[in-house]
């Protein structure tokens, strides 16, 4: 349990450095280029998609071993293609149905669809670990 703590404390950590280039790539392209906030949150996330692949895979999960990279980064982005469609969905409702800013609503969504990503990238992409019997004591591995 103490592990699955730290993996999520880790992924929050990559969360919130890729949150803070999402978030402001949208402001950047909502604000300052007019771009409507459904476009400018499509592409924010994109990039963000990127970045969070490669901190997520070198801090995060342990990739399985018997999965090819192309096939590990294809599995991630089809994983957060659906967290985008999620994301516009709710980004929509929020804003657009019960007319919460734009800026607000990122936030709450982010909180959302963050949980999404990280059940999903475990159950799909991470290397699954062997599970210890309770109360079994294991031999030292030998070297």
């Amino acid at each position: 349990m103490i592990k699955l703590i730290k993996q999520f404390f880790k992924f929050g950590i990559v969360g919130a450095i890729c949150f803070v280039i999402d978030y402001g790539i949208m402001v950047l392209l909502t604000e300052l280029f007019h771009c409507p906030y459904l476009i400018s949150c499509g592409i924010s996330f994109t990039v963000s998609v990127v970045v969070n692949y490669l901190l997520s895979m070198r801090f995060v999960f342990k990739a399985k071993e018997d999965m090819n990279k192309v096939a590990e980064f294809v599995i991630f982005v089809l994983l957060s293609v659906i967290g985008l469609g999620l994301t516009e969905l709710l980004m929509w409702v929020c804003v657009d149905k019960f007319s919460v800013h734009y800026m607000i609503s990122k936030i709450v969504v982010t909180g959302i669809v963050m949980v999404y990503n990280f059940v999903t990238r475990k159950l799909f992409i991470e290397k699954k670990e062997p599970k210890e019997e309770a109360g079994s004591v294991q031999a030292p591995a030998e070297t």
